[in-house]
């Protein structure tokens, strides 16, 4: 939001706690969020892999192109099989698109479901040893700026990552340095984490986005922030040592 604005263009942020109010569940609320609005960056929650997504963002894209909306840039994940068929309902709604496959982010950490496990000072995660190109979301954020206010990423798919292999071993390593305390990693089985998901009330389909680690389609780099923004992707060291920096880690 903050880059857009910065240009000097209108932006309209799509949330609850949004003006209009926006919820992806209750499509009464869509109408409005699109009244107006030429160009639409979708970002689905909780994911594009889970049931009922394909529909929902199918539905949402044809919406949005009938109610005048030009553009449509989809935030979508990296090897993610079940992520394709909602990416195809973008590009078939009609509207200039750009699919954007990012990696997981290095704000999972710091804002995300792995925050609490990093304050606990234990990631108990069903990742073994496989390894992850973490990508930070501001590098993300740009290159959705960069498709939303420019044609030459129309019909085009940006896959981003950061530019090193992480294990959650190396994670772990790196908290711990940053933070000056110790953060362990413990590996457990994909039942196990499932099973403590449904414990505290969150959808078990979640472990089944570690087997895009597991199965380690996703251990490669790729270029796409070069490519988009001529410049590196923002390294995981740098985010973890400025994200310490402003006390979000400390207990």
């Amino acid at each position: 939001m903050e880059r857009l604005a910065a240009r000097g263009l209108p932006v309209r942020i799509g949330s609850r706690s949004g003006e209009p109010a926006f919820a992806w569940e209750d499509p009464a609320t869509w109408e409005a969020a699109l009244d107006g609005v030429g160009a639409v960056y979708i970002a689905y929650y909780p994911d594009l892999g889970f049931p009922g997504a394909l529909e929902t963002v199918g539905e949402f894209s044809r919406r949005a192109v009938s109610r005048g909306a030009r553009r449509l840039v989809l935030l979508s994940g990296r090897g993610e099989e079940g992520a394709r068929a909602a990416e195809r309902a973008v590009q078939d709604s009609g509207a200039d698109w750009t699919v954007v496959r990012a990696s997981w982010f290095n704000q999972n950490f710091s804002e995300s479901f792995f925050l609490d496990p990093v304050l606990s000072g234990e990631l108990v995660l069903p990742t073994g040893d496989a390894v992850e190109p973490f990508v930070d979301a501001d590098d993300v954020a740009d290159v959705a700026v960069a498709a939303l206010t420019d044609d030459e990423h129309s019909g085009r798919v940006h896959e981003l990552s950061g530019p090193r292999l992480l294990s959650f071993h190396d994670v772990a390593a790196e908290l711990s340095a940053a933070t000056g305390r110790e953060v362990r990693y413990t590996p457990v089985g994909l039942d196990e984490y499932r099973a403590a998901l449904r414990e505290d009330g969150l959808p078990a389909e979640f472990a089944d986005l570690f087997g895009l680690i597991l199965d380690g389609r996703n251990a490669h780099l790729v270029d796409g922030v070069q490519q988009v923004l001529g410049c590196p992707p923002r390294d995981f060291g740098e985010f973890v040592r400025e994200a310490a920096a402003t006390g979000v880690w400390s207990p």
